[in-house]
């Protein structure tokens, strides 16, 4: 059952399942008090993102609970009293949606273990929800918001080298940036990009590390090369995939130990530089395939980032699209899109991800005329969806889903009930919370959907 404790915090709430023993709430309050943890008396269905669940058995209560409020929330999973967790135990409550699992056999004496995770997540969503980001990166959806929780984590709390993969067209570059302006550096230098698909082997050493006069023909004078240019800063290599393997051998020793000579030089150089690097390959099947070094991938690659394609994250195009909008319309417009508009962009497919939806908005934009909201004349003929087709529903990104689902071993029963619990969520969220608006969105009557919700909330 859920039961509040403590006093009020606005991003923190604790939650007791019903194996719990029934002195447990009140024995943990002065516990955590003394931690210098505030527990909030909300339920977690509002949007604290931060979480407490202590529970006393692995059950389906426990995994209900984590797998309907660790979509939004950080939640740490505590388990009080009982024998300890298997690894495939704790890995399940990690997949249900908690973001930490501890065991206690008994009450320890402090609970300081639990605010130390509790500062790391609350500082990590203090910047990811900062200004510098929103005005950045573009995104509300929880997968979403994981990825770039991953970003914000490795510039927070680590010097490690960043490699980012994804695809084509889903921010790489802008990620890049974003982690060279959160570096934290008083000192900080420049950020440096090398574009790697235009790199020559004959030329990649004065490219990277710069060269003395007369090092070689054409060399009239010394030049800095990336290396030294990106000192106390960031340096980028874009499409890491493209170097050849030879290219790679020479980047190993400077890699790793930061240390360079030019070319024509006897001279080591020292660069105190953050490497980042993205492609849209497959470094370990390259690997595999012996096109790139394993030698070199393990330094580039300290922290990982993968960028989610637009097909994940459906649910950000329309804020992706209205950002597009305040950029390219006049700032007096009225930033509005009828709803055909809103049902074309968000079932139409983006091959060329985020780049493709921009530059959608950009031709619907430049076809806008007038004061009114953005109506599907504003759409490019060429842009058109087929006369007549309706939107294509399943998409790629519901069998996706399903397909996780199916490969994790989730039964048809379960699949169903979290599909329908989902679709209330969004309708509600679609229709600002009114009940009757989101019942005829879902073809369902006001008393279904009331019954619907209160099962949904029904405490444990």
């Amino acid at each position: 059952m859920l039961r509040p404790g403590g006093n009020l915090a606005p991003s923190t709430w604790i939650a007791f399942t019903g194996s719990c023993d029934a002195g447990l709430p009140e024995r943990c309050g002065p516990l955590l008090a003394r931690a210098g943890i505030a527990v909030c008396a909300s339920s977690p269905d509002d949007t604290s993102t931060l979480g407490l669940v202590l529970f006393g058995a692995v059950d389906d209560e426990l995994l209900a609970l984590l797998q309907r409020h660790g979509e939004h929330a950080s939640v740490l999973a505590i388990g009080v009293g009982m024998a300890a967790l298997s690894s495939a135990a704790q890995w399940g409550l990690i997949q249900a949606g908690a973001r930490d699992v501890l065991q206690w056999p008994q009450l320890p004496a402090t609970a300081d273990e639990i605010g130390a995770r509790l500062q790391r997540w609350a500082r990590a969503d203090a910047l990811l929800d900062s200004p510098a980001v929103a005005s950045c990166l573009v995104g509300t959806s929880p997968a979403w918001r994981r990825s770039m929780r991953g970003v914000i984590e490795a510039t927070a709390f680590t010097s490690s080298s960043v490699l980012i993969t994804g695809e084509s067209g889903t921010g790489k570059e802008l990620i890049a940036r974003l982690i060279h302006d959160l570096d934290p550096r008083p000192d900080k230098g420049e950020f440096v990009v090398v574009d790697c698909t235009t790199l020559s082997p004959e030329l990649s050493g004065s490219e990277f590390f710069g060269h003395e006069r007369g090092a070689f023909t054409g060399a009239a004078g010394s030049r800095e090369g990336a290396f030294a240019l990106a000192h106390k800063g960031t340096l980028f290599l874009d499409e890491v995939g493209e170097l050849p393997p030879e290219l790679q051998a020479r980047l190993l020793r400077a890699v790793q130990e930061r240390q360079y000579k030019r070319v024509g030089s006897n001279t080591w150089q020292r660069s105190e530089l953050r490497l980042v690097s993205a492609t849209h390959r497959d470094l370990p099947r390259g690997i595999a395939e012996g096109s790139f070094r394993a030698d070199f991938y393990y330094r580039i690659a300290g922290w990982q980032c993968r960028t989610l394609p637009l097909r994940q994250r459906k649910d950000d195009v329309l804020p992706l699209a209205l950002h597009f909008m305040r950029e390219l319309l006049p700032p007096q417009a009225e930033l509005s899109i009828d709803p055909a508009v809103r049902e074309f962009l968000v079932t139409r497919d983006y091959p060329g991800n985020v780049r493709d939806l921009r530059q959608l908005v950009t031709r619907i934009c430049h076809r806008h005329c007038g004061s009114g909201p953005i109506t599907v004349g504003d759409i490019p003929p060429e842009d058109h969806a087929a006369p007549g087709a309706p939107p294509l529903w399943p998409d790629n990104s519901f069998r996706s889903a399903v397909r996780s689902a199916v490969q994790l071993g989730i039964g048809m029963k379960d699949i169903g009930q979290r599909a329908t619990e989902l679709a209330v969520e969004m309708a509600l969220e679609c229709e600002g919370g009114n009940l009757q608006r989101a019942a005829a969105r879902l073809g369902v009557t006001d008393r279904a959907l009331q019954i619907r919700r209160a099962s949904q909330r029904t405490p444990m």
